[in-house]
């Protein structure tokens, strides 16, 4: 009895630490994988990689319908977060990639300087463009939800900067969303936002395709 209870310890043991083990993300990026064995991913898709505005952006292909989309947004992922799972986020044979991420960064540690989540940004840019020198890739400017209020400094000159830096880039883009978010005083659109002021409701979503279409293939 002592041996069958030493055992079930020991497998407990192992499976917990297996667990804690785990990065974050890490069961996300496995549906990813399961969901590419189930159906073999399109080629000449329009990748989506980024954090929670695209994860929640479940019917995004029926705002683009002339577009094959593969959507691979996951969870409240910063830019960190699509560096570390690069290889996998980039195993598919896209004709255009549009990155939405970098908020949760600043979330993340309300002290970060733009300089850093800027940084974090290139690297998954030069990651990029390793595997993929001849495509299209667009950047979407870093939302201002309301919830986020103070962080806000942070992120328009994050914004400045990766914008900058994506106009000298060859088949780059910058897709500025935030005047479209604004009211006629220059103030953010609260009703483009569900309870949370973080998330956004179908008319927000409505304002990002329509700030996307000009640039996408």
């Amino acid at each position: 009895m002592k041996k069958i209870l030493s055992a079930f310890l020991l497998l407990t043991f192992a499976l917990f630490f297996s667990q804690e083990k785990k990065p974050m993300y890490w069961q996300d990026i496995q549906e990813f994988k399961k969901l590419d064995q189930e159906t073999v991913p399109p080629k000449d898709a329009i990748l989506l990689i980024g954090s929670s505005s695209f994860t929640k952006w479940t019917d995004v292909a029926s705002y683009f319908p002339d577009k094959t989309i593969i959507n691979r947004g996951f969870g409240g992922s910063r830019l960190i977060d699509l560096n570390y799972y690069a290889d996998d986020l980039l195993n598919y044979q896209p004709k255009q990639i549009i990155i939405y991420c970098g908020d949760n960064d600043f979330a993340d540690n309300e002290k970060l300087k733009a300089k850093v989540v800027v940084d974090r940004f290139k690297t998954f840019y030069k990651k990029i463009r390793t595997k993929f020198p001849n495509i299209e890739v667009d950047y979407i400017s870093i939302k201002f939800s309301p919830s986020r209020e103070k962080l806000w400094p942070q992120m328009k000159e994050a914004n400045k900067q990766i914008a900058a830096f994506m106009k000298k880039q060859p088949k780059s883009g910058y897709i500025d969303i935030t005047k479209g978010m604004e009211d006629a005083n220059g103030n953010v659109r609260k009703d483009l936002f569900v309870e949370d002021m973080l998330h956004m409701t179908p008319a927000g979503y409505e304002i990002w395709a329509n700030a996307m279409k000009p640039y996408m293939k």
